[in-house]
């Protein structure tokens, strides 16, 4: 897999209370790609950020019904990836990538 299909797939870190609160159990949370599986997820996390995951659970969180300039619209959906890390094992997402 290429790095730029990795960045693909990685779309970003999101970063909430909750999901700073999971850094204590060495979970990191991402939004990834709506079509990403479980395993390029993994691959991809593993390469870019060169440790060992153990798990990986994602979600699909629905677009909500807005009002835009007055117009109804829909947000769009976004898939998150709770990936679980190896004991000792972290990520910090303030270095840049190697």
């Amino acid at each position: 897999m290429s790095r730029e299909a990795m960045f693909d797939i990685i779309r970003a870190p999101h970063i909430t209370e909750k999901s700073t609160s999971l850094s204590e159990r060495n979970q990191v949370v991402f939004k990834v790609a709506l079509t990403a599986t479980k395993p390029q997820i993994k691959v991809a996390v593993e390469k870019l950020f060169n440790v060992k995951v153990l798990g990986v659970n994602t979600l699909v969180q629905k677009g909500k019904a807005k009002r835009f300039k007055g117009r109804p619209g829909q947000r769009s959906d976004v898939k998150k990836a709770f990936v679980q890390l190896a004991e000792g094992q972290s990520i910090d997402l303030t270095e840049k990538l190697a």
